[in-house]
């Protein structure tokens, strides 16, 4: 008896300087694993933003060419290449690049095509460099609610229409498919940002407690004046146009 008593001492003691972790480690065959780790509990999500929120922030941009509004709309949910791509664009060997060159500089960047495709209208990058908290809040609603944003898009486009201040002019052409109000550049080859106070355009604004948002366009880099081209304080006015 006295034998087995310490064989048990000696097997239970080894037992003991075994580390606890070895020990899970070590599964019978056959025996299925225990279950995993919880989960972190997940982070608040954002609250999604209603039609009369949607259109306020809209509202600076739904007028613009289907091609460049897309464009700003992803370009938003990558704010921080939008920061790097308004500060490349201030160097001013950068700024005077047009065409093949400015395409081949664009090469070495390591940004989203949609940030790139920007760079050649440096008053809506500006736009939206230095309005960084809109730019996020459009880019988190472009990825949480997209077929409400276009939703909101042809609300406001259609709003101008029967302001009658949404027509089309040598610069664009404005058509119908279906009930979808479509803009357009009028030469495919070439495009015009349109500078527009969303005040005006729009009539009389439906949501008093969203008043649309208005950012002045910029007179960067080349000090295009948009009033004295088109008449902003009408309606629609268009700098240079860009190829």
């Amino acid at each position: 008896m006295d034998v087995w008593r310490r064989v048990l001492a000696l097997l239970l003691s080894l037992l003991l300087a075994v580390p606890l972790p070895a020990l899970a480690q070590e599964q019978p065959a056959g025996m299925a694993p225990g279950p995993p780790p919880a989960a972190p509990f997940p982070g608040p999500q954002m609250p999604l933003l209603s039609a009369p929120e949607l259109q306020q922030m809209l509202a600076p941009l739904a007028l613009y060419p289907d091609e460049l509004l897309t464009s700003v709309l992803v370009a938003a949910t990558y704010p921080l290449e939008v920061v790097m791509a308004d500060r490349w664009l201030q160097v001013p060997a950068h700024r005077s690049l047009q065409g093949e060159a400015l395409a081949q500089a664009l090469q070495a960047q390591d940004w989203d095509p949609s940030v790139k495709s920007l760079v050649p209208f440096p008053s809506v990058l500006n736009m939206m460099n230095d309005q960084l908290d809109w730019t996020q809040r459009l880019g988190d609603a472009f990825l949480a609610q997209q077929p409400d944003v276009w939703d909101a898009v042809q609300a406001l486009r259609q709003r101008a229409q029967s302001a009658g201040t949404l027509v089309s002019t040598p610069q664009q052409t404005v058509i119908m498919q279906g009930p979808n109000v479509v803009i357009q550049p009028a030469q495919p080859q070439t495009v015009y940002v349109p500078a527009f106070n969303p005040a005006v355009v729009y009539g009389a604004w439906p949501y008093p407690d969203f008043p649309p948002m208005y950012y002045p366009p910029t007179f960067y880099p080349a000090g295009i004046g948009y009033a004295a081209i088109g008449g902003l304080a009408a309606g629609i006015a268009f700098g240079a146009g860009v190829g």
